[in-house]
């Protein structure tokens, strides 16, 4: 607590948009998972900046580009904040990057205005977010985004009666909100909402309640990593996939990294997102070759890899445009309306919610040469952030 504090005065002394930008070095700060339970998305930030500048160098115009990291391994606001208060005072960066949770990039949205720091968000999913401040950008995705076509998702599979079940967070009601809409507008019946607690690990309740509504499917989000994992195995384990129940989730309840452990009993289970390792294009295959220059096997590759990639391609355009001086406004213009081709097909920024627009798309876990994938079977293409046109 005395280090927090220390950074908060020394902000309010030096002012934080008085620091001075270096000349022959721009710093970025990274905030993410490094260790603990979701630490491979951590690692997922750190090779996908990794292969980036692996196959684009470390420098623009001129200027040395150094990303610091710092570690954050839980939901946890105050040390988030603390954490941007220090990379911005005392580190300098100009730039920060990151976030998994959305409570952590909520945080950390407050103290960038201050200091002038643009915040490129390279997991965390509220639609919110962006709204917080004109200095936030995203590169991952956001739940209205990649619900909104899980809900037409289910209606294709025949779907008329499903139960919501989410993650009680902010993510979570984005998900439940734009399943429930679309669902109910495209004809069909939500016969129940489960608001599940984040640190939930026992989901056999919750199985016999999807049960007890004679729901014919149940769509699901919860945050990537352990739950995610025992959520499907309950699913599986109570019967409810031999009962016929179509399960439909976003990309973070079927990992390539987890689909291994669940084994055949994953095969057929339908998600939406806005990429899969099984992506068919030029660049998705150069991008998986970088990853493994930098350390990062196929194995262990997740959305966030590629979220960072993106992102760090944001943050040298930003660069480019200011030629690494610390003007945020210029560096926030030259990313809007800005598009290209992604390892996960064409993107671009969109000029008025500074949130990427990309395909989403439907997959099916399948068997590949006695590998797990998730194969893609339809794209929607250029979807926007809907939570932010509500």
């Amino acid at each position: 607590m005395r280090r927090v504090g220390f950074f908060v005065i020394a902000a309010a002394a030096v002012g934080l948009a008085g620091l001075p930008a270096l000349a022959d070095t721009v710093k970025v700060g990274v905030i993410g998972p490094f260790s603990g339970p979701f630490g491979i998305f951590g690692k997922n930030f750190k090779a996908g900046i990794e292969a980036y500048q692996s196959k684009n160098g470390k420098t623009v115009k001129g200027h040395n580009v150094e990303f610091i990291y710092r570690d954050l391994d839980a939901i946890d606001p105050a040390k988030a904040k603390a954490l941007a208060q220090e990379l911005i005072v005392k580190d300098r960066v100009q730039y920060l990057a990151g976030a998994y949770f959305t409570p952590d990039a909520m945080a950390i949205t407050t103290v960038i205005d201050q200091g002038k720091t643009p915040f490129v968000v390279m997991n965390a999913a509220t639609s919110s977010i962006t709204e917080k401040s004109p200095l936030v950008s995203r590169t991952s995705f956001t739940l209205w985004q990649i619900t909104v076509p899980a809900a037409k998702a289910a209606i294709e599979e025949g779907a008329k009666r499903a139960v919501v079940a989410v993650s009680d967070y902010g993510p979570g009601l984005d998900a439940e909100a734009a399943f429930k809409k679309t669902f109910e507008a495209d004809g069909g019946t939500v016969t129940d909402s489960i608001r599940m607690p984040v640190r939930t690990t026992d989901f056999g309740p919750i199985m016999q309640r999807v049960k007890d509504t004679k729901a014919d499917a149940v769509f699901a989000f919860l945050p990537s990593g352990p739950p995610t994992l025992a959520f499907v195995k309950a699913f599986i384990d109570n019967g409810l996939k031999a009962a016929g129940i179509k399960l439909i989730t976003t990309g973070d309840l079927t990992l390539e990294t987890d689909l291994p452990a669940l084994g055949d009993a994953a095969l057929g289970i339908i998600s939406t997102y806005g990429y899969a390792m099984s992506h068919d294009s030029p660049e998705n295959k150069a991008f998986l070759a970088e990853l493994k220059k930098v350390g990062l096997p196929e194995k262990e590759v997740v959305m966030t890899a590629v979220a960072a990639y993106d992102g760090t391609r944001l943050l040298y355009r930003m660069i480019e445009a200011t030629d690494g001086k610390q003007d945020p406004a210029k560096a926030m213009d030259a990313v809007k309306g800005y598009a290209w081709e992604s390892p996960r097909g064409p993107v671009s920024i969109d000029p008025k919610t500074r949130h990427i627009r990309q395909s989403i798309y439907k997959r099916v876990v399948e068997k590949k040469d006695g590998e797990y994938i998730n194969r893609e079977i339809k794209a929607y293409p250029d979807q926007p952030d809907f939570g932010l046109m509500q």
